[in-house]
């Protein structure tokens, strides 16, 4: 199972933050320092597996990619295999270049609800249910078109006076 997915930037500030399991702000805060504390530590030259028994508990391993000033870091168990998880992130990172048209922090934080919503269709409570990066953007772009649809619904009920169902 996956555990949490977090993005972060190469000083640290996380960008998004996703845990599948509970955990309160304060330790989720703790959790990211430390890992930051390790990726920041790493020669560019070892590998991206990191046990994170550490970090997160026992049966817990860490896979992260560093694309030019962003961390992927996906936190896991041993029930997943840590090649399919680094394949995952680049899944997840096709997807948002896809998307966004070669992705950068700026998107991240500007775009924050595409993003959850791109890692929603691939990661649905801590389990793998989509890795076609085609398929994700159609899904998203279903979503966004219905929202679009939602908002101008109620922008003309708004300006009509008449309440929506």
């Amino acid at each position: 199972m996956i555990r949490a997915v977090i993005v972060m930037n190469t000083q640290g500030k996380p960008r998004i933050t996703k845990f599948y399991e509970y955990q309160s702000v304060e330790k989720q805060q703790e959790l990211i320092r430390d890992i930051y504390g390790v990726l920041c530590s790493r020669a560019e030259n070892v590998s991206n597996f990191i046990e994170a028994d550490g970090i997160f508990g026992p049966d817990t391993k860490l896979v992260y990619k560093h694309y030019a000033t962003l961390y992927f870091v996906f936190v896991f168990d041993s029930s997943e295999n840590e090649l399919g998880i680094l394949d995952l992130i680049q899944v997840f990172v096709e997807t948002l270049d896809k998307c966004f048209k070669n992705v950068c922090e700026l998107d991240i934080i500007f775009n924050f609800n595409k993003l959850h919503t791109v890692l929603d269709e691939i990661i649905m409570g801590g389990q793998v249910v989509e890795t076609n990066s085609n398929d994700v953007i159609k899904a998203v772009q279903e979503i966004l078109k219905l929202e679009r649809s939602s908002e101008s619904t109620s922008l003309v009920a708004k300006a009509t006076g008449r309440q929506v169902r």
